[in-house]
């Protein structure tokens, strides 16, 4: 029976608005509840009455509802599971903006009526439809504060605006799609639980900052902040305005010793000029797939973010441990397991960075790489048979109408059990992200599928947690429940992409390998 044949409900609140985390927080709520086969909570906006068509919610069933009202709707089994699955997403939805007298909190409406309720706040997170996002960012920095754009869907000319006008004011616009920062210790957005430290941290990339951060504080080194400033930032259009305001204020910053900047594929034009700000700070760039561009004096070229990371370590004074430790002779040991039929490797990302990292790696051990956020812009999926596909899981295809996979790893399960076990599959390669925003305990969801995947003569599995020792759902934790069920977890996420192609092509010394 398809899921298109359970009994459908909507509850529809009125003049009531939700950002983004909050919606995703009540999805995955509603999600999790008995009987429920689909769940979604959306604001009544063009983009999101079709989201909910396209799952099979008519425009009947949202009435009038607008752009200000919540709708909140499920599939399940029954009428008494669906009715409990909405009023658990709503009181997921409205559960911190309570007070704690149990009386509705008077929130401001306006970011001037915030600062005035707040008037010592440096900075203002705006999480909105990206419709008004930019509009609610000029209101921001008007008020002289520093800005979080967590939304995505600003137009390049928005955001070139954007930066423009803070660069004229003296100030940081993170974003757009900025979903990590750590500010003197202060985590915003999907940020990890990380100890102030001397490296300052500028990402053009999200899990690529937590990523770093969180090894630098596994590794006993600490952050002193974590920028990040958007995905696009660096490109040619925006051209790199928000990483060198950074660059150069964590170059006069007291507290910041080494400069680590982190991105995506860049302008190398751009990437350039951005390294150039670097003063008299040690700086080293993880710019993935530009490692061979010529960098200013000072500056340091990483091909991945181990290797940035490494790097920042050396130069802060400390002695990372070596990623690569004991490896070559676990993979040894699980070869003689594998079919030979089994020659692929399947990756299934929560995080985009460590999905292009993954890509960057397994396309110069073994040949070319699919994915639906390709490296190369040809090399998209479907792919051809027999061939490496890594996909980035919390891209929108995958996200539109459902929690992002780093909240409710549940799409990705699904997805594991239809395409993991293919034939030709060697080896299944996954991250599992921690720390604050993220679900409560990843491992633990994930291990019954991975389990069966690997049971029977089935691919190896090689997981990666990022993560810190401090991050709520328990770093070691997290590790030994993949481990106690066979899975082969690494240091880094570099080093997983490493070990999946020493298992793929049956050659274990790739696992030490820093091509």
């Amino acid at each position: 029976m398809s899921t298109h044949d359970n009994l459908a409900r909507v509850r529809v609140v009125r003049d009531t608005y939700l950002d983004s985390l909050r919606l995703l927080v009540a999805t995955s709520v509603m999600a999790e509840q008995g009987g429920v086969t689909w769940a979604g909570a959306v604001m009544a906006t063009p983009s999101g009455r079709e989201n909910l068509e396209a799952e099979g919610f008519g425009a009947e069933s949202v009435g009038q509802a607008g752009a200000n009202d919540l709708v909140l709707a499920v599939r399940a089994g029954d009428e008494a599971a669906a009715e409990a699955a909405l009023a658990a997403g709503e009181q997921a939805a409205f559960e911190d903006a309570r007070a704690e007298s149990g009386e509705a909190a008077a929130a401001p409406r306006t970011v001037s009526g915030a600062v005035a309720q707040m008037p010592d706040a440096s900075v203002a997170i705006v999480s909105v439809p990206g419709g008004y996002a930019a509009l609610e960012a000029h209101h921001a920095l008007s008020q002289g504060l520093h800005v979080l754009l967590f939304s995505d869907n600003v137009s390049l000319d928005e955001e070139a605006e954007l930066k423009k006008r803070g660069n004229e004011l003296g100030l940081l616009v993170m974003g757009p799609g900025a979903g990590t920062a750590v500010i003197s210790g202060t985590g915003l957005g999907f940020a990890n639980a990380v100890r102030r430290g001397p490296v300052g941290v500028v990402a053009a990339a999200g899990t690529g900052a937590q990523e770093v951060s969180a090894l630098l504080d596994r590794w006993g080194v600490g952050v002193s902040h974590v920028i990040g400033v958007g995905g696009r930032d660096l490109s040619e259009a925006i051209g790199g305005r928000m990483a060198k305001a950074a660059v150069r204020a964590l170059d006069e910053d007291p507290d910041t010793e080494v400069i680590l900047l982190v991105s995506k594929p860049p302008s190398e034009a751009v990437a350039h000029s951005v390294l150039e700000e670097c003063g008299s700070t040690p700086a080293v760039a993880a710019f993935l797939g530009l490692s061979e561009m010529e960098p200013p004096s000072g500056v340091r070229m990483a091909r991945t973010l181990e290797e940035g990371a490494l790097t920042a370590a050396r130069l802060a004074g400390k002695t990372p441990p070596a990623t690569s430790e004991g490896l070559r002779a676990q993979v040894e040991e699980r070869l003689g397991a594998l079919g030979d039929e089994r020659r692929t490797v399947r990756g299934y990302y929560s995080g985009g960075t460590l999905c292009y990292e993954a890509q960057v790696i397994i396309n110069e051990l073994l040949g070319e790489v699919y994915s639906n956020e390709p490296l190369l812009p040809g090399n998209t999926v479907p792919a051809p048979p027999g061939s490496n596909v890594l996909l980035d899981l919390g891209a929108e295809e995958y996200t539109v109408g459902r929690p992002h996979p780093m909240i409710d790893p549940g799409n990705r399960i699904q997805i594991l059990r239809q395409e993991a076990r293919d034939p030709e599959v060697a080896v299944v390669l996954l991250d599992v992200v921690l720390g604050y925003g993220s679900h409560e305990d990843p491992a633990g969801q994930l291990a019954p599928v991975l389990g069966e995947i690997m049971a029977d003569g089935g691919p190896q599995v090689v997981a990666y947690v990022l993560g810190s020792d401090t991050d709520p759902q328990g770093y070691a934790r997290q590790r030994a429940t993949l481990e106690g069920i066979g899975c082969l977890v690494t240091e880094t996420a570099a080093r997983a992409a490493y070990t999946a192609a020493a298992i793929a092509s049956r050659r274990p010394e790739l696992t030490e390998s820093h091509r």
